[in-house]
């Protein structure tokens, strides 16, 4: 299906956990101080690469944060919000979801929406679990809260409609799966056993064969990054390497979930109008 007449739809995203990301994982990492550098990277060195980068190549995009981290760093967020950059939910400390009772899951919706709001303007618009995770409340909360889309789900490789309680939503879900994510590439630590380290050329592999076959299938294309992993040089290599590749491509259409999702909406409502027209 095309989704628009805008060419190909190429998301780039970045969850930018900061140190939650490693919080979150086990509170006990908040008393390791070398743990923690890691994210603390992510904002003193990596996400500015980051923006360098985007602005290189023109590209606004969006940035996933959980709410501590938008009251953590205030300048971040208005150079992402300078760069005509998305702040989207990304829940409030990244805790897991399935560690959380429903009164616990709705504080983290309430407080990552707060932080949002106050440091955006705005409220988000969309969101995307922390670690990839969904509790049975998680759907209707999505929907409770007014977001009109999501990026959560490994089960497809183009857009579509969320059916919550067995009702077709006007949520758009973008999926992904780990393939296009860089952190089983990179994401490495001492406290994480069995983890390997990949070389750059890899990653860049990977996402350059996925980009030409779903351009080819006419579908879409969903990356996951963090500024902590992806910013570092030769990762941020890997990310100019690609997108100098995407440019040599006509009609592909990169740019905010939030827009983006805006002009998908009405094809899949159309698509799902007509399908329900011919049955």
């Amino acid at each position: 299906m095309s989704f628009t007449s805008k060419g190909f739809p190429l998301f780039l995203t970045f969850d930018f956990d900061a140190e939650t990301l490693w919080t979150a994982r086990d509170k006990a990492n908040a008393d390791r101080p070398i743990v923690m550098s890691q994210g603390r990277y992510g904002w003193k060195r990596g996400v500015w690469r980051v923006l360098d980068l985007l602005r290189k190549y023109e590209i606004r995009c969006t940035f996933f944060v959980p709410g501590l981290v938008v009251e953590a760093h205030p300048r971040i967020m208005e150079a992402i919000l300078e760069g005509g950059h998305e702040i989207a939910h990304h829940s409030h400390t990244h805790t897991w979801i399935t560690q959380l009772s429903l009164e616990q899951e709705r504080e983290e919706m309430e407080k990552g929406i707060e932080a949002i709001q106050k440091a955006a303007g705005y409220r988000p618009r969309g969101w995307r679990s922390p670690a990839a995770e969904f509790s049975a409340h998680t759907l209707g909360l999505i929907q409770e809260y007014g977001f009109d889309y999501s990026s959560n789900f490994f089960d497809d490789d183009e857009p579509y409609l969320l059916e919550i309680g067995g009702q077709r939503t006007g949520i758009v879900e973008l999926p992904f799966r780990w393939v296009l994510d860089d952190a089983p590439f990179f994401h490495y630590s001492i406290t994480l056993p069995g983890r390997t380290m990949q070389a750059p050329s890899a990653l860049l592999e990977a996402w350059k064969l996925e980009f030409d076959m779903l351009r080819a299938e006419d579908r879409m294309m969903m990356i996951g990054m963090h500024p902590q992993i992806i910013g570092q040089p030769s990762r941020l290599w890997v990310l100019d390497q690609f997108l100098a590749y995407v440019r040599q491509h006509s009609s592909v259409w990169t740019g905010r979930c939030d827009e983006m999702t805006d002009e998908i909406r009405g094809v899949l409502l159309d698509a799902a109008a007509a399908g329900e027209a011919g049955a």
